[in-house]
C-alpha cells in the first residue's frame, strides 16, 4: 500500500498507537521494532485492542484485510508524516541544541499559546520516532507547532528535519554532549547544524501561507559559535536576540537570581524595557528566555502577552526545578548532564547567595574517549567554585580521585547507595543544593534525605 492510500486511511482515522499498553479506539496502530521486541507479534493484540488497522512488515502476521503490510513500519510512520507536513500551511518551529532543549520549547509553547492554537513535543518525543508521531497529531485547530529535535549522532537532525520540515529553526548552542556519538565537539557543530542546512538548501514541499516568512532563523547574538556557523551558510533571514549584539531584535538582561529569575527585555523595535519574573533558576537560562521572548515578538505578540507565557511557565521533569524542603532548598537538575551543562550549573550556584551551598554530582555518559579528562575537569571546576561541600557520585568520578590533592570539602561516592548511606550519617540542613547528574544515575532516589 502506498503512501497516499495510508494517509487516505489516517485522515478517517487519525490517532496514531504504537503501544498495544495505550490502543485508543480506531487508532492505526504502527508495528515498530526495538532491540528486544518486535511489534509485528503485538499487531492481532493492538487489533483487538480496538485499532482500526495495523501497519506491519513480516507478512507472517498478515491475518486480514486490516492488517496493512509495508516493506518498513518505521520508515513507513515517516514518510506519512512527512506527507501529512506537505499539507500543513502553519509556521512549523524546529528546535535543537545541546543544551536547553526542552526548557526552551516549553517555553516557547507557555508564550505562543498566548495567542495561538499550538501544538508543542509532548515529553521526550524528539527522536526518529516521536518527531513523526507529534506531526501527526497536527490538526487542522492547530495554528503553530513547536518541535523538539534531538541527536546523538551526525545525519540525525537532517533526517528529523526532512520529516518536520521546519519553516523556523533555533539551534540552543553548541556543548559537549553524546561526544562519543558525534565524534567530538566539531561533529557536534556539524550534526546540530543541519538545521540551519535545511533551512539554507531544504526544499520543504509544504502548503504556503502569505501569513509568515519562510526559513527563518532564531540566533543567539552572543554566541560566537552560531553566528559563525549561520554566517558559514550564508542564510538569509536571521532574527537575532542576546544580550550585546546591537543588531538583536530582542535583548536582555537578569536583574535578579535568588534563587529564582527576574529579567529585563526590550525589543529593538519599541525600545521599550519591560520587566518580568520568572519560576526557573539557573543564569544560563536567561538564553532560553530571550529566545522564546524572540520569538513572542516575531509572531506579534503583545509584551502582556509574553511575559504571562513567561510567568506562568513553571519547570518539571527535574530540570532546573526548585523543592524546598524544611530546612534545605534542593536545585533539582538530574534529568540529564554534560560537561556544559555542568559547568554553567556550577557556575550559577557559585554566583547564589546563601549561608551555605552543596554539591552533589553524578556521573556523566556518552563521552567515550574524553570521559575522564571531562570528568575531572568538573572536579576541578567545582573545587575552584564558592560552595561549602562537594559530593560527587558514579566510577567515572571515583576515578579521577586519585589526580585531586585537595581537601576543600570533597567526597567520593562509587554509587548512588554509598551516597545515600553517607548522607544518612552526615546529613544536609540549612543549605542550597544542586543535584545533577545524568539520567541513568537516577538522582532522584536522594532527594528524600533533605
Amino acid at each position: 500500500m502506498t503512501t497516499e492510500e495510508i494517509y487516505q486511511l489516517y485522515l478517517q482515522h487519525p490517532v496514531i498507537s504504537t503501544d498495544t499498553r495505550k490502543i485508543a479506539a480506531g487508532s492505526i496502530f504502527f508495528a515498530l521494532k526495538g532491540d528486544k521486541f518486535d511489534a509485528n507479534t503485538f499487531a492481532e493484540q493492538a487489533i483487538a485492542e480496538g485499532a482500526a488497522y495495523a501497519i506491519i512488515d513480516n507478512p507472517a502476521y498478515q491475518l486480514n484485510e486490516k492488517y496493512i503490510l509495508v516493506s518498513d513500519s518505521l520508515a513507513a510512520l515517516q514518510d506519512l508524516a512527512r506527507h501529512h507536513r506537505k499539507q500543513l500551511t502553519i509556521p512549523v518551529i524546529g528546535l535543537t541544541g545541546t543544551n536547553g532543549k526542552t526548557t526552551t520549547k516549553e517555553l516557547i509553547n507557555a508564550v505562543l499559546s498566548q495567542k495561538f492554537k499550538t501544538l508543542a513535543t509532548q515529553g521526550n518525543l524528539n527522536n526518529h520516532i516521536g518527531v513523526p508521531l507529534t506531526i501527526l497529531s497536527i490538526n487542522s485547530t492547530h495554528e503553530i507547532a513547536v518541535i523538539e529535535m534531538g541527536a546523538n549522532h551526525q545525519k540525525e537532525i537532517a533526517l528529523l528535519s526532512s520529516i518536520a520540515q521546519p519553516s523556523h529553526g533555533l539551534i540552543t548552542n553548541i556543548g559537549k554532549a553524546h561526544l562519543e556519538g558525534f565524534g567530538g565537539v566539531e561533529g557536534i557543530k556539524k550534526g546540530k547544524g543541519e538545521l540551519y542546512d535545511f533551512l539554507k538548501s531544504g526544499s520543504p514541499e509544504v502548503g504556503k501561507s502569505e501569513s509568515w516568512e519562510e526559513r527563518v532563523a532564531f540566533v543567539n547574538g552572543d554566541d560566537a559559535v552560531l553566528m559563525d556557523m549561520q554566517k558559514a551558510r550564508a542564510l538569509s533571514n536571521v532574527v537575532l536576540y542576546g544580550t550585546r549584539n546591537r543588531d538583536n531584535s530582542v535583548s536582555g538582561k537578569l536583574t535578579e537570581n535568588s534563587p529564582l529569575l527576574s529579567i529585563e527585555w526590550t525589543n529593538s523595535n519599541s525600545a521599550e524595557k519591560y520587566a518580568v519574573k520568572t519560576q526557573l533558576t539557573g543564569a544560563y537560562n536567561l538564553d532560553n528566555i530571550l529566545a522564546a521572548i524572540c520569538i513572542g515578538v516575531y509572531f506579534e505578540l503583545e509584551a502582556k502577552e509574553i511575559n504571562k507565557g513567561i510567568e506562568g511557565y513553571q519547570p518539571q521533569n527535574n530540570r532546573s526545578q526548585i523543592k524546598r524542603t524544611n530546612t534545605n532548598t534542593l536545585i533539582c537538575d538530574y534529568y540529564n548532564a554534560n560537561p556544559s551543562s555542568m559547568f554553567v550549573a556550577i557556575e550559577n550556584i557559585g554566583k547564589l547567595k546563601a549561608d551555605r551551598k552543596v554539591l552533589i554530582l553524578g556521573d556523566m555518559f556518552e563521552l567515550g574517549d574524553e570521559s575522564a579528562a571531562e570528568h575531572e575537569a568538573v572536579i576541578r571546576k567545582a573545587l575552584d567554585t564558592d560552595v561549602d561541600e562537594r559530593i560527587f557520585i558514579g566510577k567515572d568520578f571515583l576515578g579521577q580521585k586519585w589526580k585531586i590533592k585537595s581537601k576543600k570539602n570533597i567526597t567520593f561516592h562509587a554509587t548512588v547507595e554509598d551516597a545515600i548511606t553517607g548522607l544518612k550519617y552526615h546529613p544536609i540542613k540549612n543549605s542550597t543544593v544542586l543535584i545533577k547528574g545524568s539520567r541513568g544515575m537516577a538522582l532522584e532516589r536522594l532527594v528524600d534525605l533533605f
